[in-house]
């Protein structure tokens, strides 16, 4: 068996309470680091809006919807008269082209809309002072909600 002397116990014995110490004042330190993360957190301003709501609500969308129904129509209609006398190689690029071309109307009809309702937000987070608005279907807890608002804007 190893025989300790009574010195080597005291420096072991005051190395391991000099660990101690330095631990508890590392985990101090690190929940002060939390506290002060967590009262920055509570200052700032973030908001939410349900984007999905604002956009279901928004008569532009609507009539966009309807033009959309339109130009569906119209294409399938123009497919079936061009593409009788094609090959099915033909239609298949015939029937991409049609895609593409009403992938793009459909962008060109929703851009204003998105760029309205990201206006409209801006402006509400400007008026309440939210330095930061994130969709609600990312939020799971707090924020200041502003899709009422944004929808009443929207209205005006």
């Amino acid at each position: 068996m190893i025989k300790l002397e009574q010195k080597h116990i005291k420096i072991f014995s005051v190395a391991i309470a000099v660990v101690f110490v330095g631990s508890v004042v590392a985990l101090a330190l690190t929940q002060m680091g939390s506290v002060a993360g967590v009262a920055s957190a509570a200052s700032s301003s973030v908001g939410v809006v349900d984007y999905r709501q604002v956009m279901g609500q928004s008569t532009a969308l609507q009539d966009a919807n309807t033009k959309m129904q339109l130009a569906v129509e119209e294409a399938k209609n123009e497919f079936e008269s061009k593409s009788a006398g094609m090959s099915e190689e033909e239609k298949g690029t015939y029937y991409q082209q049609i895609q593409e071309g009403l992938a793009q109307k459909q962008q060109q009809l929703l851009e204003p809309i998105q760029k309205k309702i990201e206006a409209e937000v801006k402006s509400v987070a400007e008026a309440k002072g939210l330095q930061v608005v994130i969709d609600k279907g990312s939020v799971v807890y707090g924020g200041t909600d502003i899709t009422q608002d944004v929808i009443r804007k929207m209205a005006q």
